[in-house]
């Protein structure tokens, strides 16, 4: 990466910074929540992306860091007596921790066997945590905000917590692909037979990924959960979590940093035209979220950022390697 295009980065990322400082003194609840909604699905894509599109473990199973992380932070903060937004570290902490036990079982399974693996030990924790009644069982429950002096202010943080997540998805899964472990990733996705002649250990390379991206799912749930106050098993072990991960990531370009991100906002833009402004019901509104997914398969089979970089050559936060200049 050049100077120029490094200062423009930083220049571009301080703006950022003190749009969202001054976000609370301009924008209401309703718009500040969106923002939030809208910045954590991009980090629940990419970690998504992270684990389909570089690493080429396909899920149906990420809602289960999603719950995991939103039902530790509200035990704990009941439990601790403390903010909710303190707890967010161990939120993410118990998503990678889970992703780590699972992973030896996982591991062995390839292709939609892992799929579907990774779905029942969702339905699993599901099950596990409608029955029990210290966590609410169905019913659910509400986040315990005793520690709080100031509402409004806790509205303001939880939409800044956003922001990080949301900026550090972003760098943090850039930075990852960009290291010789990304590389490494990348070769067992295109050829695991390949990797492995090599020298490239498989289970060792995709762990690091796996649990990355049940930390990154399992902050993101927790945060997501905490601004709106109240969770439920059906809600955050729901299996539309995962199709919004898929469809962001597959109408916006898998393997890609750009990809998730505009398929987010494409998410978005639908559910609030389709469900919000034109007040279309449930069933309405996913048969438009289907024809606009099965357009844009035809018309661009790798995704919108893949159609753009193919029309007009745009690069943006490419992680693709290019080999040396051949020696005379």
């Amino acid at each position: 990466m050049n100077k120029q295009r490094m200062a423009s980065l930083l220049a571009a990322a301080v703006a950022a910074a003190a749009l969202a400082a001054m976000a609370p003194r301009f924008a209401d609840a309703g718009v500040l929540r969106l923002c939030a909604e809208i910045l954590l699905a991009i980090c629940m894509a990419q970690m998504w992306n992270l684990l389909a599109g570089y690493t080429g473990l396909l899920s149906l199973g990420h809602q289960i860091f999603v719950g995991i992380g939103a039902y530790v932070l509200f035990e704990g903060s009941q439990r601790l007596g403390v903010a909710p937004y303190w707890l967010l570290p161990a939120a993410g902490l118990a998503g990678g921790l889970a992703a780590a036990l699972m992973a030896p079982a996982l591991f062995r399974l390839r292709e939609a066997y892992f799929s579907i693996g990774l779905w029942v030990f969702a339905e699993i924790a599901y099950l596990a945590v409608s029955k029990a009644p210290f966590l609410g069982s169905s019913a659910g429950r509400t986040l315990d905000l005793s520690a709080i002096d100031d509402p409004e202010k806790f509205q303001a943080i939880s939409f800044w917590v956003a922001c990080a997540i949301g900026a550090c998805a972003l760098a943090g899964v850039y930075a990852l692909m960009r290291s010789r472990l990304g590389l490494a990733l990348m070769t067992v996705r295109d050829n695991e037979l390949a990797a492995r002649s090599i020298g490239v250990d498989v289970w060792r390379v995709r762990l690091p990924a796996f649990v990355a991206s049940g930390f990154g799912c399992a902050l993101a749930g927790a945060a997501y959960y905490m601004g709106g106050m109240f969770v439920s098993p059906n809600a955050a072990f729901d299996i539309n979590w995962v199709v919004m991960m898929m469809f962001a990531t597959l109408i916006g370009g898998v393997g890609s940093i750009e990809g998730p991100v505009i398929g987010v906002l494409v998410w978005f833009a639908l559910r609030e035209l389709l469900a919000t402004w034109l007040g279309l019901p449930g069933g309405w509104y996913l048969i438009g979220m289907g024809a606009v997914a099965m357009v844009v398969s035809l018309v661009a089979p790798r995704g919108i950022w893949g159609l753009a970089q193919r029309r007009w050559g745009w690069r943006g936060w490419s992680v693709t390697r290019r080999p040396p200049a051949a020696v005379e």
